[in-house]
């Protein structure tokens, strides 16, 4: 059985039902106009109010799986990441180059609101800000225009198209695949570039794509595995700060989904205990879009064609995934708090927990990411990077500069550069059972596993063979 979503726009409940049974939800009847969120909330204010406090819309919130967060809660907004960095200095605007071209609205682009910065406080401004359609339209598309008082927001593409923005406005629906793609697919500067196995292709592939959401295979939506209740998500992946639903983690081989033992071969289910379902069933991803494996801000480049700077990016398709143990928690470095160095000398940005001694860890499949970030010399923090103004003009000392003052208040900041790693979960491009990997494949004399990394001698199935003799 697995979860659905039964209720359009406002409170998650939970059935099964094939996906040929899913309701669309038509509000042809229910308004004449729309007129912007304060038609929505005519009859889902609840339904604001509850998406107002979650990450989708606050980008930060409770983190308890973040071994040292203390408590804080956390999220896009107050921590530094190794792509864009942080959204704050780059929320809103439009960047062009010597061409008139524009480069960049800002990072607000993928955020469920009109533009606004969210508060800590609630109000019907606030509430107002949300863009519901975003998520629940069918056919819906935003574009960044000026306010009379020459503010920025963003705003339908129809909106001066009365007829056209009550017919899209109607279209409501649970969000689909292609409505959450193109933000979470789009998300690092490009197609793939971010997450690496969130490819555009999944809103219409086969099964030898991914099993789960193939339109021959399960045509599962995004909302089937990740809706909760009240607009809380389930699931934070392994490098997420905050969580919505920090009690009630998404996993494969739970009741709904695949159960603890899916295997009919009894060995398999032994393997699934201490080895990940995704380590079998996702031997590589980015297979149709290369994804971004380092970013080194030290070194800009520029692309002549699009006339922009950018850090010096190195893709990569049909990527193996790395593996480490993971008990379900994660190290964050964190700002205004010296960089902590691994073993390599590397910072290590999100860095999953667990070993094989923890009963509770087990293997996972992730996308090492690799970077080069800039850090305080003295005080040894990390640093964003203004990114926007730096894909125009390609001073990168500047963008740190005025980095280190919006972020810390420190002018003229003394820094120095560090190389990065994270590690990012990888948990789509499902394979069927025919594609996973076998026995050699990580046993083999070329296997895939690093076995010392993973804290044993040597590969544990050989060493099992010469005991046995």
């Amino acid at each position: 059985m697995r979860k659905l979503v039964i209720l359009a726009v406002g409170i998650f409940a939970l059935a099964a039902m094939p996906a040929s049974a899913r309701k669309t939800y038509s509000h042809q009847k229910y308004f004449e106009h729309y007129e912007g969120t304060k038609t929505c909330l005519k009859c889902h204010k609840m339904e604001a109010k509850n998406f107002f406090h979650s990450q989708h819309y606050q980008w930060e919130g409770s983190a308890p799986q973040i071994v040292n967060s203390d408590g804080m809660k956390l999220g896009k907004r107050n921590t530094v990441n190794d792509f864009c960095t942080n959204p704050m200095a780059n929320w809103i605007g439009i960047v062009r180059n010597s061409r008139d071209e524009i480069l960049s609205k800002g990072c607000s682009k993928c955020h469920a609101g009109l533009g606004k910065i969210p508060t800590k406080q609630m109000t019907e401004d606030q509430l107002e800000n949300i863009d519901c359609l975003i998520c629940h339209a069918s056919g819906y598309r935003r574009d960044l225009y000026k306010n009379a008082d020459g503010s920025l927001a963003w705003k339908p593409i129809l909106w001066k198209n009365r007829v056209g923005m009550d017919s899209v406005a109607k279209r409501i629906s649970l969000p689909k695949r292609v409505m959450c793609l193109r933000c979470h697919s789009a998300s690092g500067g490009g197609a793939n570039y971010k997450r690496g196995d969130l490819e555009y292709t999944l809103t219409d592939c086969d099964s030898d794509f991914d099993v789960h959401m193939a339109k021959d295979g399960n045509d599962l939506q995004c909302v089937d595995c990740h809706a909760g209740e009240d607009h809380r998500v389930l699931g934070r992946g392994t490098d997420l700060s905050g969580s919505d639903t920090p009690k009630h983690p998404l996993t494969c081989d739970n009741d709904d989904c695949h159960g603890a033992e899916p295997h009919d071969a009894k060995i398999l289910n032994i393997h699934a205990k201490r080895v990940y379902c995704t380590v079998c069933h996702i031997p590589e991803f980015a297979k149709h879009d290369a994804t971004d494996m380092v970013r080194d801000w030290s070194k800009i480049s520029y692309d002549p064609k699009r006339d922009k700077y950018m850090a010096t990016l190195t893709m990569q398709k049909d990527v193996k995934p790395v593996y480490a143990w993971y008990n379900g928690t994660t190290w964050e470095q964190l700002p205004k708090t010296p960089v902590t160095r691994l073993a390599d000398g590397s910072v290590g940005m999100m860095v999953p927990q667990g070993s094989k001694k923890d009963p509770k860890s087990r293997i996972y499949a992730f996308k090492l990411h690799r970077a080069k970030m800039p850090v305080l010399k003295d005080k040894q923090w990390i640093i964003p990077i203004v990114v926007e103004k730096l894909f125009a003009d390609g001073d990168i000392n500047k963008a740190v500069l005025d980095a280190a003052k919006d972020f810390y208040g420190i002018d003229n900041a003394q820094y120095e550069w560090v190389n990065t790693k994270r590690w990012m979960g990888i948990f789509h491009e499902v394979q069927p059972a025919k594609n996973a990997l076998q026995c050699l494949d990580c046993h083999g004399p070329n296997g895939r596993m690093d076995w010392k990394a993973l804290g044993y001698g040597s590969d544990p199935m050989l060493a099992m063979v010469q005991a046995s003799h």
